[in-house]
């Protein structure tokens, strides 16, 4: 993976034009430091720590859930090794190796915000609310990767949203996503040369309240929650490290065991603020899908979305 830089938004000017919704409060906030990357482990963008003191989290979760993941993930993340990522793979002890698998994705940039909205995570924003388009807050595709023709990156219907999910389990899905009334849904997706398929879904929510209470009801923490479409047996993947996860979001990762179908899949869930993120990669065959691009696409759309 080639060397990335994510500059905050007072400062960039994002690769394409960015439109931000003038009708949304609140704003993606400025990516926090990534935290200490272990052997084997995907490169990310050096981040720009963000100065402003970060505000108590006012989101009801339910403490099953929550104790489940914190034990599972450490969700609270770490913030050690500032700028580890800018360094050479030879530089840092553990990565001075040939190709480890990892995507060349671009140069990452925090999308424009109108003038005097609040970060997500900042003092002026207790809500946590993003206020950025949120198409503009989707991972880009990597070096190699060839367009899903549905999922394009931009706004997305309810209906296809559902397709991610099981054919029986679409109608009591479609109900969670009426009481939960979101805002916008946009997804984006490719496929790579090996055959891995990824797709990543954001939700913007009415409030980090909706937000929580959506994984609530797909029963996402100490599992997999409501199954995927193509998925069987679904547990927590072991391999995420808490030292993977970003301040101000909390992933819940998990991976398909053997034997798996004709498919092997991995997904994590992300709640940050106001909006829920659902990233999936799935690949035919017997073989699985690379745990390292798939932590590597995680980490970076946990960092855009933080």
């Amino acid at each position: 993976m080639s060397d990335q830089t994510v500059t905050p938004e007072a400062t960039v000017t994002p690769e394409t034009t960015v439109t931000p919704e003038a009708a949304e409060a609140p704003a993606p906030a400025a990516v926090p430091a990534m935290p200490e990357v272990p052997p084997g482990m995907p490169e990310a963008p050096p981040l720009v720590p963000d100065a402003s003191p970060k505000p108590p989290r006012r989101v009801l979760r339910a403490v099953a859930r929550w104790t489940a993941a914190a034990l599972a993930f450490g969700v609270l993340g770490t913030g050690t090794a500032f700028g580890i990522a800018s360094l050479e793979r030879t530089d840092v002890p553990g990565l001075a190796t040939e190709d480890d698998g990892r995507w060349d994705y671009p140069e990452l940039s925090l999308p424009a915000l109108p003038a005097g909205s609040p970060r997500p995570f900042s003092a002026g924003n207790p809500a946590e609310i993003h206020h950025a388009d949120l198409r503009d807050l989707l991972l880009p595709a990597p070096a190699g990767a060839v367009p899903d023709k549905k999922l394009t990156g931009g706004w997305i219907s309810t209906e296809t949203f559902l397709d991610a999910y099981r054919q029986q389990d679409r109608t009591s899905v479609a109900q969670l996503l009426r009481d939960a009334a979101p805002r916008h849904i946009a997804a984006r997706g490719w496929t790579m040369p090996d055959g891995t398929t990824s797709r990543i879904y954001l939700v913007r929510l009415n409030s980090t309240a909706f937000a929580s209470r959506l994984l609530d009801d797909l029963h996402v923490g100490a599992s997999a929650g409501t199954p995927l479409d193509r998925t069987d047996t679904t547990e927590l993947d072991g391999t995420w490290s808490s030292a993977n996860n970003v301040e101000n979001v909390s992933s819940f990762v998990f991976a398909e065991q053997a034997p798996f179908g004709a498919e092997h899949v991995r997904q994590a869930y992300t709640l940050a603020g106001d909006t829920v993120a659902l990233v999936v990669h799935e690949r035919a065959g017997k073989r699985e899908t690379g745990r390292i691009p798939f932590q590597q696409t995680l980490i970076l759309q946990n960092q855009l979305l933080a």
